[in-house]
């Protein structure tokens, strides 16, 4: 998640009404028939702050955010992490009953909208989702400090159905570093070894999207099991500490790990980077004017968010990003760690999407472009779903061989 009152990568792509959008039209119907014959996987949404406030509805279309059932249905999503996020400042039993409140909220969806959702937890239960005709709803807790430095709080997240937990947010918890702040325990601390270790027997990825360098090879060395980067972007393309290196990306490759692309435009494009390390006085503004539109509410927040930096767009202030952005990524880290360990994690309702991509109902043109590049049709569907469900599965499988190692 990117937050637009606390990061530094606050952008928007939109506002040129000249250039070109692909359309449903300007997708070739070998795009259309594999994109809609794949389970298209996205690790990593922030719909769910928007759940706590009113009585929004999956299942209704609505015209601002990105995701709703109609628009995932057009857009073939199959299956999507709910993210469950609390900001890093809020800690102790706080922290947890609020990242229930929003696990409760998640759930509730899904009984709302038993038609078109199934909870799943695991890989076969995605597929056995997409034999119904389902779109398959997970959750993946981002920020370590929602346990509460508590390994009973991390067993009953995943007794509720949460499947990975991203050891840190942007900021340090209490037994890791994250890759926006200043270091204080030199990466994973003994508990947060433990953390990890736990994680393995519980079946819940190891999520390292967030975490310092020094947290990830950390938790890359005490994993049994693949983990997953489920949204981050590549570092060698736009120089954000979020991203991940090329050297990161082999080495979680060579344990099974898949990284998932980011669509946020601050972290898909250097050149928007550039000028808004140049301006800081418009990121200042943007955040004053959603704080006063929005006061705490966070998915007013996302939503104004979204619309004020629009208008620094469309005013040229800040630089337009191009939906294009996230296939140079998803190539680039093809490149560099194999077409078996890419996936797609786009941030929708967390941050702010590049033109072309601003909701769920675009996504058969990234199949559309991964075919114009010279993708073949199975290296197309692992990056849209079938890599990050392998890596489910064999975080299952490691959770049971752990399990029937300590009973005996």
């Amino acid at each position: 998640m990117l937050r637009i009152l606390c990061t530094t990568a606050v952008c928007v792509s939109a506002g040129c009404l000249l250039a070109a959008v692909v359309k449903s039209d300007d997708i070739s119907a070998r795009a259309k028939k594999l994109h809609f014959s794949s389970i298209v996987v996205d690790t990593h949404d922030d719909t769910t702050q928007r759940f706590l406030e009113g009585k929004f509805d999956l299942g209704r279309r609505y015209k601002d955010g990105s995701i709703d059932i109609p628009r995932m249905r057009e857009g073939g999503l199959g299956a999507i992490f709910f993210s469950i996020w609390i900001p890093s400042k809020i800690t102790g039993t706080e922290a947890v009953n609020r990242a229930l409140a929003q696990i409760e909220a998640v759930r509730e969806q899904v009984r709302t909208n038993p038609k078109d959702l199934a909870l799943a937890t695991t890989a076969s239960e995605v597929r056995a989702a997409r034999k119904d005709g389902k779109i398959a709803a997970l959750m993946g807790v981002e920020g370590g400090h929602m346990i509460n430095s508590d390994l009973g709080v991390l067993q009953k997240f995943a007794d509720l159905g949460v499947r990975y937990m991203t050891l840190t947010h942007s900021g340090n918890d209490e037994w890791a570093d994250s890759s926006t702040d200043k270091p204080a325990h030199n990466g994973l601390t003994d508990f947060g070894k433990d953390v990890v270790r736990e994680m393995n027997r519980l079946g819940v990825m190891v999520d390292i999207s967030h975490v310092s360098d020094k947290t990830f090879y950390d938790a890359l060395e005490i994993s049994k099991a693949p983990m997953i980067a489920s949204h981050s972007s590549c570092r060698a393309l736009c120089d954000a500490p979020r991203n991940m290196t090329d050297q990161m990306m082999k080495d979680l490759t060579a344990k099974g790990g898949v990284v998932q692309i980011n669509y946020h435009v601050g972290f898909l494009s250097q050149e928007f980077r550039n000028a808004e390390k140049a301006h800081p006085e418009w990121e200042q503004a943007i955040a004053e004017e959603v704080k006063k539109n929005c006061g705490d509410s966070e998915a007013c927040q996302l939503i104004e968010g979204d619309r004020v930096t629009r208008q620094y767009v469309a005013e040229g202030k800040l630089p337009r990003v191009e939906w294009t952005k996230i296939i140079e990524h998803i190539d680039h880290a093809v490149k560099v760690a194999g077409i078996d360990h890419v996936g797609l994690g786009s941030d929708f309702d967390g941050a702010n999407m590049p033109h072309g991509m601003e909701d769920a109902s675009h996504l058969p043109q990234i199949t559309d472009a991964l075919l114009k590049k010279g993708y073949s049709e199975d290296d197309v569907k692992k990056v849209l779903g079938e890599n990050t469900l392998r890596v489910m599965a064999e975080v299952g499988r490691v959770s049971r061989e752990l399990s029937k190692q300590a009973h005996e």
